[in-house]
């Protein structure tokens, strides 16, 4: 882990995506972060001493999925699955599979492993599996405001956490895609192992690309800072509200940090340390991985 001091940074971009908005101060209280996602060896030794089930390895709740052929209810994760020819982008259903029996230690599928991938951040992982390493490994994970904070590296205002351009001097500075997406790979396609590409100005690696990486903080469509009180905050999702009668409730979302290998400018230009996006808390997917924090 890396102590960082805290302090007051610029949080968020009003030039990007609208759920960014607005860009004001922050202050963050110094804190600890581990200095890389938490890979696959170490997710095998918290599970081997453990004993833990993920969520994607569990028995699905048939009440969950009213009108669902039982025989579809297994255990699995959804998997990145590159097409081979350009397709709609509004669907990203194009590139992405329901794969029974993918988990965190069967990646792609039941025939996959990690066995040559141990140094691959961990994926598959929900919000619960995340939080439950973390509190056996004597941490938590961190809030937006300070995984934002770490994956500026000191650079605060910058777009990207290494500057103002995406790509300087023509290198890819983080495992984003490269080529046209989601068909045309001309990166690595899929994870790289942590520490692949330079650390940033706090000596830490893949803040930015990679994996999307969980925080503790509930998703709301905008940022509302610290100090404002909101006119529209009736319109809030109320993420505890019950559900109308007869409708399986719906999972609450958290909010994402960091991008993954699959942003892309022409697609998802969330590489940059204000992107965000949110996920429900009960689906782990391929491109999807976490870190630990601690109070200093």
């Amino acid at each position: 882990m890396r102590r960082l001091p805290g302090g007051v940074f610029h949080m968020g971009s009003d030039d990007f995506y609208p759920d960014e908005r607005p860009a004001h101060p922050r202050t963050v209280a110094p804190f600890w972060i581990d200095t890389h996602a938490v890979t696959n060896a170490q997710f095998a030794r918290f599970v081997a001493e453990t004993g833990y089930v993920t969520v994607a390895e569990r028995e699905l709740d048939p009440a969950r999925f009213p009108g669902a052929d039982p025989a579809d209810l297994v255990p699995g994760a959804m998997v990145f699955t590159p097409p081979p020819t350009p397709v709609d982008l509004g669907n990203w259903r194009n590139w992405w599979r329901w794969q029974p029996g993918a988990s965190w230690q069967r990646p792609f599928g039941p025939a996959s492993s990690i066995v040559d991938r141990l140094s691959h951040p961990v994926v598959h992982v929900a919000y619960e599996d995340a939080s439950t390493y973390a509190a056996w490994a004597g941490k938590r994970l961190p809030t937006e405001a300070e995984h934002e904070y770490a994956s500026r590296g000191g650079r605060d205002g910058a777009a990207f956490a290494w500057g103002d351009e995406p790509y300087p001097n023509g290198i890819a500075q983080a495992n984003s895609w490269l080529g046209r997406f989601p068909h045309d790979n001309q990166g690595v396609g899929g994870t790289a192992p942590v520490g692949s590409y330079p650390p940033n100005g706090y000596g830490l690696s893949d803040m930015i690309g990679n994996v999307w990486e969980w925080t503790s903080d509930a998703y709301t469509p905008r940022h509302f800072p610290p100090s404002a009180t909101p006119v529209e905050a009736g319109a809030r999702p109320n993420l505890l509200a019950a559900p109308a009668p007869g409708t399986p409730p719906e999972p609450p979302r958290r909010v994402l940090k960091g991008g993954s290998f699959l942003c892309s400018p022409d697609y998802c230009l969330r590489f940059r340390p204000a992107a965000r996006s949110p996920q429900a808390e009960d689906t782990g997917m391929s491109h999807i991985g976490f870190r630990c924090a601690r109070d200093a």
